[in-house]
């Protein structure tokens, strides 16, 4: 599914019923975790010109295919202006046919006007060849009297000539004009590039600006009339000072987006040309959901420098001493939570065997519903298959719901109840990692991928994006800096730089560096599963009241009814609304 609801799966089976398998045998003991602490490579990447990055149109974003899954909803995407058509020019008579239209050679280069070759040479017929000077008032044959009758030479050009070489100076300033207006609108993707010093805004959130200087500096060496002032933001209400800045005219000129907000912020943002990462390298670079998410109408509109997914917590002291295995499918991963899952005499969970079935004190609700609706066919866009929407809804909430239950919304919240001890299996991403060291060093758990139905492996994606803004003055210098962070040993430096300071860096956005991370198995899990990962516009933790916060206010009403005894039916039909009233609108984006 990308980030408009459309499932990478197929297929649309329901959820299937919960059994009671056997009990499972033991597991192996989990591999300790080991930070991997990787040498920090060169951040020096080739460095290539202005002239060098653009050379190609961003009409050559066009290029670009997304991966093999079900197109986006989004209604109607905001289409480039076009290049105004000059006017008709009045037709000539007996005139051939118009030369061929210029054709656009590049982005932003000094475009030498074509000068079409004119031959001024006189048009003749054989039959009427020039005369020795003093021959040339020799009669003309009767014979080609009639056959010119209509032409009257005069200095030796005939007017059929002349309204040839009239045409093709109209033809070609009617040409250029075109071109003109073709340039001026290219033009508006990046404005011309200053010939002194420029300084770029980024805004950022995670990163501090020590960490994010490893890659700063390199790029500053390589071009050094570009000044990169990172400045990292606070998440809160960060989507509308976002707006507001850049509407003002006094925004960044590269700011960093969540993968669900292309539709919400997409009017602010411009496209990459297919300079700044090749189509090859996008395609053998980067995770299928990148492509997915940020490939709209053929434009790529922004450059991850990490990507996590939704992966399995799991209590390893529990786990031990239950003897009991990490599930692998929603059938023993249901077993599996009602048997770890304690009471006392007054009926009060005391142990829980997983954060499920609740919305408000579950963090990643919004995910781990999604994930449901996309392994079991769901088309977010439209709530449909309604039956496959439903059974995931209902099967979401039964833990949560009679004597059977493992989760209620007297528990403290997820993400502190298993940093206590007292929860067997926690959904999450691999920033938790974090969270729950801080709050209990001594805490031992392992990650998995999340359990699956039968050949549906996929799980929800969650990531940031470069992208620059469309009121930027320097456009140009901007896309150099994005190009320069989307590099492979680039993205290796920050990653060392980050690990200096914590466990481990952002997982790699780029799957050909994912695999350097298979000895970590604390980490390795986010990265393994995201070549089957996808997007949803339910997406929790973006502290966002746009797109995410009006999709997940719509999916925690649904949840609450059902646990209020509202029929799923019922609370999938209000869902379907509030979803649809959201798509329309930033659909329009």
């Amino acid at each position: 599914m990308d980030t408009n609801g459309n499932a990478s799966s197929g297929g649309g089976q329901p959820v299937p019923p919960v059994q009671l398998p056997p009990t499972p045998p033991p597991p192996s003991n989990p591999t300790p975790v080991v930070p991997v602490q990787p040498a920090p490579p060169s951040p020096v990447a080739p460095k290539i010109t202005l002239d060098d990055l653009y050379g190609p149109s961003p009409l050559d974003a066009q290029s670009y295919s997304p991966v093999a899954t079900p197109q986006p909803v989004v209604t109607q995407p905001l289409q480039p202006p076009q290049a105004p058509v000059a006017p008709a020019q009045p037709p000539l008579e007996q005139v051939p046919s118009a030369p061929p239209p210029l054709q656009d050679t590049g982005l932003l280069e000094d475009l030498p006007l074509r000068k079409q070759r004119v031959d001024l040479t006189p048009v003749v017929h054989a039959s009427s060849a020039p005369k020795p000077a003093q021959d040339t008032t020799e009669e003309v044959p009767a014979s080609e009297q009639t056959k010119n009758s209509s032409e009257k030479p005069k200095e030796g050009v005939n007017k059929l000539s002349l309204f040839r070489i009239l045409f093709a100076v109209v033809a070609a300033g009617v040409g250029l004009v075109v071109l003109l207006f073709v340039v001026t609108w290219i033009s508006g993707f990046l404005h011309p590039v200053s010939s002194g010093k420029v300084s770029l805004t980024y805004w950022g959130l995670w990163e501090d600006s020590n960490t994010m200087q490893v890659a700063i500096s390199g790029f500053e060496k390589q071009y050094p009339n570009i000044t990169i002032n990172y400045e990292k933001e606070d998440p809160k209400q960060y989507s509308q000072r976002l707006f507001t800045r850049i509407q003002q005219g006094n925004g960044p000129d590269i700011f960093t987006y969540h993968s669900s907000w292309l539709p919400m912020v997409q009017s602010i943002l411009v496209p990459l040309p297919t300079s700044v990462i090749s189509k090859s390298e996008l395609q053998n670079g980067f995770y299928p959901v990148v492509r997915t998410d940020l490939v709209k109408n053929g434009a790529l509109y922004g450059i991850p420098l990490g990507i996590d997914s939704l992966s399995l917590f799991v209590n390893n002291t529990l786990f031990q001493n239950a003897k009991a295995q990490v599930p692998t499918s929603w059938d023993s991963f249901s077993t599996t939570a009602r048997a770890f899952t304690q009471k006392d005499g007054n009926g009060k969970i005391i142990v829980a065997g997983a954060a499920i079935g609740t919305y408000d004190n579950i963090t990643h609700a919004p995910d781990i519903i999604s994930a449901l609706f996309v392994q079991n066919g769901v088309n977010i866009s439209t709530m449909s298959p309604k039956v496959n929407a439903a059974d995931a809804l209902s099967f979401y909430t039964s833990f949560a719901t009679g004597d059977s239950k493992v989760w209620d919304n007297t528990l403290d919240p997820s993400q502190l109840a298993f940093s206590k001890g007292n929860l067997a299996m926690y959904f999450g991403y691999s920033w938790d990692i974090f969270a729950f060291k801080a709050m209990n060093p001594s805490l031992d758990f392992s990650v998995y991928p999340i359990p699956h139905l039968p050949g549906r492996n996929t799980t929800v994606a969650s990531y940031w994006v470069q992208g620059i803004s469309s009121k930027s003055l320097h456009q140009k210098e901007a896309a150099l800096f994005v190009h320069y962070l989307s590099q492979k040993d680039i993205q290796a430096a920050l990653y060392a730089e980050e690990a200096k300071t914590r466990l481990f860096g952002e997982p790699y956005a780029r799957s050909d560096l994912g695999i350097t991370l298979r000895e970590n198995k604390l980490v390795y899990p986010f990265v393994q599963q995201s070549m089957d990962a996808t997007s949803s516009f339910f997406a929790g933790e973006t502290q966002d009241s746009g797109i995410n916060g009006q999709m997940n206010g719509y999916l925690g009403n649904a949840v609450r009814g059902i646990l209020n005894n509202t029929s799923a039916a019922s609370a999938l039909d209000t869902l379907t609304q509030g979803v649809q009233q959201v798509e329309n609108q930033y659909g329009s984006q």
